[in-house]
């Protein structure tokens, strides 16, 4: 049988299941019909106290999770990557229960405590004096012996787990490039298919919406102080836009060899035509100002896939509604597709269901392929101003019919991480 190869004659990329959990929704297509329709997932925060924060708006999953508010935020991360990822192997059809034959790659948010929590480990300590630091050797050890069934969802980091609920193959490979990550996973999930492998499970989690989070960002003058009303808090590419809010959220991708999955008959969702990178050590949380690194990720992207800027139907935008992402991923893009820039419609799904972070890569790659299969571009919510330094057709407030085939999805995060994704139909390769 004559093998199905790209332009550099690897082993195409196909993905044959997608799982996707937001606060817009509890499966895919939910969350499509939430966006068609212009729902907003972020509303003000009734998890905990929001007394002397700046920022008091967040795109929860509570709805769709019962006991999310009464949960530290690794338990909900993890939780939140297992739904998804059923959803994703159930609709692939592949593999046996607990038997995914492929490996893991998940972008999930570090595995620390919260400040409670960090509170009853401080008072432990001090309860104990000199003999904490034997006290926390020992509880190592103790945790080293127990089995892998017995570990809990609050005992384990959710790559262990989450490879236990899957039974996904070799170790399971956590990455964490900051608001890049879940587009890395999938990045690597596209080597490992170029590599040999038959399948491999994608997934991007995160529940970061908690106290320590909400000051941390706003420290960092990142997120949103548009309070009121909530729903217009994320202003993605809007002049008047301050910060971006943040969301949980959680997407899964099931990557497959073209060839493998047509051999099972498996339905082909779209391919992963190309993946790629730029670092920017500029700054923790600016750009380089001639965008220089954003562009190269752009170009290294639809290099690997062998796809020229006159071929790209649509770009999902990182598009977080902080001044200075918007401001430099318009001047990158600007750079990128030069005098046909007008013709390439841009928008980001932030608007509707916040910044889901380190899973926001996997989120809007789910949300990319769906555009494809329905030939429509969701909106860019809240765009009311424009922005004279912004020279971009931004599909403002109403999704657009438009015949999409390829679609650049870019993911910029703190400290100048950068993965590019394209994605299209696979009509080619039929």
């Amino acid at each position: 049988m004559t093998k199905t190869t790209d332009k550099q004659g690897r082993p195409v990329v196909a993905i044959t299941g997608m799982g996707l959990l937001t606060s817009l929704g509890k499966n895919r297509d939910d969350n499509w019909r939430a966006l068609m329709s212009g729902k907003s997932g972020l509303k003000t925060i009734d998890r905990f106290p929001i007394d002397g924060l700046r920022s008091t708006v967040a795109g929860t999953v509570d709805e769709f999770v019962s006991g999310a508010d009464q949960q530290n935020s690794v338990w909900r991360s993890t939780y939140l990557g297992m739904g998804v990822g059923l959803e994703a192997i159930e609709q692939a059809a592949i593999g046996e229960e607990q038997n995914f034959p492929g490996p893991l790659f998940l972008a999930s948010p570090p595995s620390e405590f919260e400040w409670p929590r960090l509170h009853e480990l401080s008072e432990t300590a001090s309860e104990l004096g000199d003999t904490a630091y034997a006290h926390l050797l020992g509880m190592a050890r103790q945790q080293e012996e127990v089995r892998e069934e017995d570990v809990t969802l609050e005992t384990a980091l959710p790559g262990k787990v989450l490879r236990h609920t899957f039974g996904t193959k070799g170790v399971p490979v956590t990455v964490c490039t900051a608001c890049a990550s879940g587009a890395t996973a999938i990045g690597l999930g596209v080597e490992a298919i170029r590599r040999g492998e038959k399948a491999a499970l994608c997934i991007g989690t995160d529940a970061t919406v908690h106290q320590e989070a909400m000051v941390r960002f706003t420290l960092l003058s990142a997120v949103s102080t548009h309070n009121d009303p909530p729903e217009k808090a994320s202003r993605p590419f809007d002049k008047t836009r301050a910060g971006f809010v943040i969301a949980e959220g959680s997407a899964a991708l099931v990557l497959e060899d073209y060839d493998h999955a047509k051999a099972r008959g498996a339905e082909i969702l779209g391919v992963v035509r190309g993946y790629g990178e730029r670092a920017d050590t500029f700054h923790r949380t600016r750009s380089m100002p001639d965008g220089s690194a954003m562009i190269g990720a752009m170009v290294n992207t639809l290099n690997d896939g062998g796809v020229s800027p006159e071929e790209v139907d649509h770009v999902n935008a990182h598009g977080t509604s902080t001044p200075e992402n918007d401001k430099m991923e318009a001047l990158s893009l600007n750079k990128v597709f030069g005098d046909r820039i007008m013709d390439v419609p841009v928008a980001s799904n932030k608007g509707q269901m916040g910044h889901t972070l380190l899973a926001a890569g996997a989120v809007e790659a789910v949300i990319s392929l769906m555009t494809i299969k329905n030939n429509i571009i969701p909106a860019n919510m809240n765009f009311e101003t424009p922005d004279e330094a912004i020279n971009l057709d931004i599909v403002a407030n109403k999704p657009r019919e438009k015949n999409v085939n390829i679609i650049l999805s870019n993911s910029f995060g703190f400290g100048g991480q950068n993965a590019c994704l394209v994605f299209s139909s696979g009509d080619e390769y039929a």
